[in-house]
């Protein structure tokens, strides 16, 4: 019997990309043991939460062995780079168990430098975004990749780390994860404004946030014209998010104004399928927004010269302001505007999924892999 493990070892935006796949694979290969370990108990309740969307799926729930230090240390920093590598170190015998592990993120290619051969590693991904580090060398250490469109597929093999029978295209879990959890929503705010999405990105090297982040809370504290919504990437307060607190508390009192720095609704697409338009600068949040085409702005507070570099492409699809100046004319003007970068979005979303709008993909996932590990033996 093959005994396959999906680990949880990052922050939560990443469950998503490998969840649902490991549940649909329960579902298909009743015969096949699948495993889901977690970081914490607390992680391990939020993972039994969202399988309760597939009541059809059985797996086994494991949470994975730290000292108290540990742990302590983990609840007091997040998912620091030393306490993930702590973790993969001190369950290494356990990691060697599985036939196969999969998982969403690139800490856990170490288990091979810690004595875990066996397993074959699969790597879902996370996110669809266009920065460089989605598109490293290491990646090719992966034994299988699962991606979602021709767009990673055609920059992955610029980087020289596809081989061929050792990926597979078209897969975009969240999006099955997504449809059955808001299957039911309900609108966040108590008037008919448009709704304005501001979800910078984490890093200091490319975020808005550092820069201009607070003058655009300010802008929008004091305005009537539109909600604003302030979600960044989950990330961006990871370690810190008691100082987070009462740099945003101000802002918590207008009505008008959601301010959450990394709830599960900052993950789960809440704000991406309730906003009306999307301000940002990296964070690939931009491309599941987009699956429903509507106006985009990006802010280019490092002056960067965008333009023809492909760690940039989505700023083709919205106007990009490099000044705060430019900013109350611009978000104005981009709903009447939206027309004009309405077919590059679509042209965007097709190239980047590899599909018009979300479709279910977690089970052709699913299938894939366990086509693959049959196929090697």
């Amino acid at each position: 019997m093959l005994h396959i493990l999906f680990p949880y070892i990052a922050q939560p935006h990443q469950e998503f990309h490998s969840l649902p796949i490991a549940l649909e694979m329960a579902r298909l290969y009743p015969g096949i043991k699948v495993h889901i370990a977690s970081l914490t108990p607390e992680r391990d309740s939020r993972i039994r939460s969202l399988c309760r969307l597939y009541p059809e799926s059985s797996v086994t729930f494991d949470i994975l062995q730290m000292p108290g230090w540990l742990r302590h240390h983990i609840r007091q920093h997040g998912q620091t780079p030393l306490g993930k590598m702590a973790v993969l170190l001190l369950n290494r015998n356990y990691f060697n168990r599985f036939q196969a592990i999969v998982v969403p993120e690139r800490t856990s290619l170490y288990l091979r430098k810690m004595g875990v051969s066996s397993p074959r590693l699969i790597w879902t991904r996370h996110g669809a975004g266009d920065r460089a580090i989605g598109f490293t060398h290491d990646t090719r250490q992966f034994d299988f990749i699962l991606m979602a469109g021709h767009k990673i597929e055609e920059r992955l093999t610029r980087a020289g780390v596809l081989r061929p029978g050792h990926y597979t295209t078209g897969i975009y879990a969240k999006f099955d994860m997504v449809r059955r959890l808001h299957a039911h929503g309900l609108p966040l705010f108590p008037n008919t404004r448009p709704t304005i999405l501001y979800n910078p990105h984490f890093s200091p090297r490319l975020s808005s946030w550092h820069r201009s982040g607070m003058a655009v809370l300010d802008y929008f504290a004091h305005q009537e014209k539109y909600n604003l919504i302030f979600a960044p990437h989950y990330r961006l307060f990871d370690t810190h998010r008691l100082k987070s607190n009462g740099i945003l508390a101000r802002y918590g009192m207008h009505p008008h104004m959601i301010i959450d720095p990394g709830s599960d609704r900052s993950v789960d697409m809440s704000y991406t399928l309730a906003a009306d338009l999307y301000l940002g600068d990296v964070s690939s949040q931009v491309s599941e927004f987009l699956t429903k085409p509507r106006p985009c702005i990006f802010l280019n507070t490092h002056r960067v010269q965008w333009r023809g570099n492909p760690n940039y492409e989505n700023w083709t699809l919205g106007p990009v302001v490099s000044s705060m100046d430019e900013f109350a004319l611009t978000l104005d003007r981009a709903f009447l505007t939206h027309a004009n970068f309405l077919d590059r979005q679509k042209e965007y979303i097709r190239d980047t999924f590899g599909f018009a709008a979300p479709e279910d993909t977690a089970a052709k996932g699913a299938k894939s892999i366990i086509d693959f590990l049959r196929l090697i033996g």
